[in-house]
């Protein structure tokens, strides 16, 4: 008997505690020391309205007015550091290969129709003539003081490295997000520069959702600054439209959506200086839903959609600052 009454006790006191933190986290947490706050993030530069990953792609988001640009790395035969998403031309381009096969001056520009990857079906073509993959530090002397969140495509300790340098090259630490959905290369972006603001792996998503439901999460340390997801429910139509649609595939939609999308865990981590960005959101009712979840920013294959609406929502960008 007296046994369990430790045990209640202490199990209570775990409770109680768990909630004030989770409630508080300040009480036991330095807020992170992050410089800028996103709403409007254009991902590959808006790759509904311009070839994704060109600066003509960069410069139309950044004088619409995005608070971040989003891309994609990747490295060359010669060591270059070039904005592309894929590691292969053949999706992209009329050649076949891997660009680490190719000099920088090798590689082809893109085709005059691609397609949106977030959109499925549809294709963007344009009369621009920028279809060339630009390289990073072309970017940083173009954008000096637009925020950048950079997806490290490939696990090279060489590509991560130079990453780095041209960030410090380019004083930008303060404003470059970076990372990876693999854990490896997302621990190893963290290990070659900690002044960076890093992104949650999968890997860390799945193990914070576990410390969430367990009550853990309030007393444990985040080294990221951004939670970068997607919403199950949106990314369904994606994979029903490539895999077909089965009734199940909603089920788990749901339920991955109820687990993952909480307002109470996007409050607390903004609470702790870290930022949530929902991807990639491209109409109206996928905003709605977004900001609605709590979430800091959406990013979108569409800057001046997004930028439309939040003109026409203004309760989304007043009074949402980072407790």
């Amino acid at each position: 008997m007296v046994t369990e009454m430790i045990v209640a006790a202490v199990l209570g006191c775990y409770i109680i505690s768990s909630i004030i933190f989770f409630k508080f986290p300040m009480l036991l947490h330095k807020k992170k020391d992050v410089k800028f706050i996103c709403r409007h993030i254009s991902h590959r530069g808006g790759a509904g309205e311009n070839y994704e990953n060109t600066l003509s792609a960069f410069r139309h988001a950044v004088e619409l007015g995005t608070d971040m640009l989003e891309l994609d790395c990747q490295l060359t035969l010669d060591g270059h550091v070039v904005v592309c998403h894929d590691s292969v031309l053949d999706i992209r381009t009329e050649l076949t290969g891997s660009i680490s096969e190719y000099n920088y001056v090798d590689l082809p520009p893109i085709k005059e129709e691609i397609p949106v990857d977030f959109m499925p079906g549809i294709t963007f073509s344009s009369k621009s003539e920028d279809r060339k993959f630009p390289l990073l530090e072309e970017t940083f002397q173009n954008f000096p003081n637009t925020p950048i969140n950079i997806d490290i495509k490939i696990d090279s300790n060489e590509l991560i490295t130079k990453v780095s340098e041209l960030v410090k090259k380019y004083h930008r630490e303060h404003i470059t997000v970076w990372g990876n959905v693999r854990d490896v290369i997302t621990q190893k972006c963290y290990k070659e520069n900690p002044n960076m603001c890093l992104l949650f792996s999968a890997r860390r998503v799945c193990l914070m959702l576990v410390q969430l439901y367990t009550g853990i999460l309030p007393f444990m340390p985040l080294k990221e600054t951004h939670l970068e997801i997607f919403m199950p429910i949106v990314m369904m139509k994606i994979y029903n439209y490539h895999f077909g649609y089965k009734w199940w595939h909603s089920v788990v939609a749901h339920v991955a959506n109820a687990l993952l999308i909480r307002r109470c865990l996007f409050e607390h981590l903004a609470k702790r200086g870290v930022q949530t960005y929902l991807w990639v959101m491209n109409t109206e009712d996928d905003f709605r839903l977004a900001f609605d979840s709590g979430a800091t920013g959406v990013m979108t294959d569409y800057p001046t959609k997004l930028k439309a609406f939040l003109e026409q929502n203004p309760q989304y960008t007043q009074d949402r600052k980072l407790s």
